[in-house]
């Protein structure tokens, strides 16, 4: 199958790795040529660490590397693709765009996909001509690590569509699971609330991040606390997410914490600031 992915960031060059480790030819499309650059150099350098660990032969990850064709043009990147995976930037107004581009320059009977982990399927869908082809597949970070993938239906996706996602999903080695349309599908919609709720812990001086986060592991057997997990993911991205499930849901209980819009405001975005609720060297 000939894949194209949009978008060369953390989940982009994870979603590319996986699909060009399991056979598929990969179109990776970028507008910046630099951040191409620096997905090919992370997807060789985590092909390398499997080959370390005996998870795959040189040879697998030689082949896997050569599979992926890096592009700076959009419509010459998806004009052979049978199946289009969009994970640029958690917005909205880009992700219509993209699509309604992806829609022009794709072949009709391609599947148009989208990694984003809390806006409507079927929103996204309406700006195509081809609602039906219209399918999410949101990937957990990093990609070629974690198993799940959330294969979400929009209001007009097609039978066909979900069996083909759901079967390239396993193929890839993942664990599909169906889910239909609504903010924050399953996996933000449970997590993202009890993150907001650690912050205000935080907020309200109820304990301090470490002590948060030592209950949550210890307590509830999480592998990773609320906060950690927090600067892992990018405190802008899990602001951006609870402000989807507080205006598309209109409930107040998920209102973001106002710790959480601070410091976004303030730049601690987590990791990959260097500064969250913990600093990183």
């Amino acid at each position: 199958m000939n894949v194209s992915v949009i978008g060369a960031g953390t989940m982009g060059n994870g979603i590319a790795h996986v699909f060009a480790q399991s056979g598929h030819a990969v179109t990776l499309i970028d507008l910046d040529q630099s951040r191409l650059d620096g997905a090919l150099a992370t997807i060789a350098k985590n092909l390398d660490r499997q080959v370390q660990k005996e998870a795959i032969s040189a040879d697998d990850r030689d082949a896997a590397l050569a599979r992926i064709t890096p592009a700076t043009d959009l419509a010459e990147g998806v004009a052979g693709a049978d199946l289009v995976v969009e994970a640029a930037t958690e917005n909205a107004d880009l992700k219509a765009q993209i699509f309604r581009q992806m829609d022009d320059a794709a072949p009709a009977a391609a599947i148009l996909a989208t990694n984003t982990s809390s806006i409507s399927i079927t929103q996204i869908a309406g700006a195509t001509r081809r609602p039906e082809q219209v399918i999410g597949m949101h990937f957990f970070n990093p990609v070629p690590v974690m198993k799940l993938v959330e294969v979400v239906r929009g209001l007009a996706t097609s039978d066909a569509t979900y069996e083909t996602v759901r079967a390239l999903s396993e193929q890839l080695g993942k664990v599909p699971v169906e889910v239909n349309d609504f903010p924050g599908f399953v996996s933000n919609r449970v997590l993202m609330p009890m993150i907001n709720e650690a912050v205000t812990c935080v907020m309200e001086g109820v304990a301090t991040p470490e002590a948060v986060d030592t209950v949550m592991k210890l307590g509830m057997a999480h592998p990773m606390g609320p906060l950690t997990l927090a600067d892992f993911i990018g405190l802008d991205v899990c602001l951006a997410i609870m402000e989807v499930l507080h205006r598309e849901l209109g409930d107040s209980k998920y209102r973001p914490s106002p710790l959480l819009r601070k410091m976004v405001a303030a730049g601690r975005l987590g990791r990959k600031s260097g500064r969250g609720f913990y600093a990183y060297g």
